[in-house]
């Protein structure tokens, strides 16, 4: 019975020292974090969108010759987009494609949108996914929902997820609750709705923003009633959408008015710009739309005068900077050409402007500044220390525990 009682005495006393030495290592590994890290980590913020990729999906609803004005529109879209950052790769463009070509066309193998023709849109990198008649009701909602049959090639799929910002921008003729598709059948706004449902059901967006030039433009995104979308049109209804000039060489018109000036906003914000989509939707002026466009922000969270243009028509790209097993990063050792971070959108970053803290880095939406997104747990800068505290909670519980036995054993023995 003795003995038995001295086993307990020492099991007990080594699992008050494991529990302790647990307690004390979950306790000391977080000590690197304060609570507004926790905070920033565990609920997202409101003013910042959280995405990590941008995605693009622009339709030319028309075909045939008079509609030039609708292919111009999109191809306005489509060089705006890849220049603020979005690459070919996250870029889906359906498009008839048959004006450049088109024996009418005075100038071949071009499209423009002003009379001055100073700029060409069609160019050499004008990458189409849907052609002809490829664009379709069905292929656009396959496409936004991701019901592609099997053997669709991944050019002509939309591979976004729930981290995924998506402008999705249309131009062509509509009328209350529709938007024809090439003179042959229509989309109404309940199926547009119902597709964005699917994609939040699905989790194939984070945010979205739905962009669509057509007359009576506003009643297309009525029915949408999925949330972080925002939408805006061109006309409301009972509204036209007009063209804004014609260019008398080409003889028809080039561009419509509603594109026409949200491009020109769009041509004065570069990846660094802090433009706002509250400082677009500021800018329309129906006296020179000659409508009311419309913004529908009841299903968007943020505040409109926090949203970047950049969210959506700009790419954000993040960067992990991890240490080699040589050598960790900012060594004196580091050869100039590593201490640029090389950016997918075709340009870098000064060594100056990157700020390091921590490993793990991110990039402002293209901008020329890196921030800390994530805190690390058990830091470098705190292994002396917690080995420390281990080392002087095994000596005092090993005291403890010796102090024990020795008792144990001296009332045995004065028992005997």
């Amino acid at each position: 019975m003795r003995l038995q009682s001295l086993l307990k005495s020492i099991t007990f006393g080594l699992c008050a020292a494991s529990l302790s030495l647990a307690i004390l290592g979950s306790a000391t590994v977080t000590t690197s974090t304060s609570p507004d890290d926790v905070k920033t980590f565990f609920s997202k913020n409101k003013t910042k969108s959280g995405h990590t990729n941008n995605w693009a999906v622009l339709v030319c609803t028309s075909r045939f010759w008079f509609n030039y004005r609708h292919i111009a529109n999109t191809l306005s879209m489509y060089r705006t987009v890849k220049r603020l950052g979005i690459p070919d790769s996250n870029i889906i463009m359906m498009l008839a494609d048959d004006v450049a070509c088109n024996p009418r066309n005075t100038f071949p193998a071009t499209v423009f949108n002003n009379r001055d023709r100073h700029l060409d849109l069609y160019g050499e990198n004008v990458e189409v996914d849907y052609r002809g008649y490829e664009v379709t009701v069905e292929n656009f909602i396959r496409l936004l929902t991701g019901r592609v049959p099997k053997e669709t090639p991944r050019s002509k799929r939309l591979m976004t997820d729930d981290q995924s910002n998506i402008l999705v921008y249309m131009t062509g003729h509509g009328g209350e609750e529709f938007l024809k598709f090439q003179d042959a059948e229509e989309i109404s706004a309940y199926d547009l709705g119902d597709a964005f449902q699917q994609m939040y059901e699905k989790k194939r967006y984070n945010e979205i923003l739905f962009m669509i030039d057509t007359c009576q433009a506003n009643t297309m995104y009525t029915k949408i009633h999925s949330p972080n979308i925002l939408a805006t049109g061109s006309s409301k209804l009972d509204q036209s959408s007009y063209s804004h000039h014609d260019d008398p060489d080409i003889g028809v018109a080039v561009i419509d008015r509603f594109t026409y000036y949200v491009l020109e906003v769009l041509e004065k914000v570069n990846m660094q710009s802090k433009t706002t989509m509250k400082d677009l939707f500021n800018s329309y002026n129906p006296s020179l739309l000659n409508s009311d466009p419309g913004v529908r922000d009841d299903l968007f969270p943020r505040p409109l005068d926090q949203v970047l243009l950049t969210d959506f028509f700009g790419n954000v790209q993040r960067i992990e900077l991890t240490e080699t097993k040589n050598q960790s990063i900012g060594d004196s050792a580091t050869s100039p050409k590593d201490d640029y971070v090389p950016q997918e959108a075709g340009y870098f970053i000064p060594p100056e402007e990157v700020k390091r803290e921590g490993n793990v880095a991110e990039t402002d939406r293209g901008q020329g500044s890196l921030t800390n997104h994530m805190f690390e747990i058990g830091a470098n800068s705190e292994s002396s220390t917690l080995s420390t505290w281990r080392y002087m909670t095994f000596v005092v519980l090993s005291g403890m525990l010796l102090a024990l036995v020795a008792g144990s054993s001296s009332k045995i023995a004065a028992k005997v």
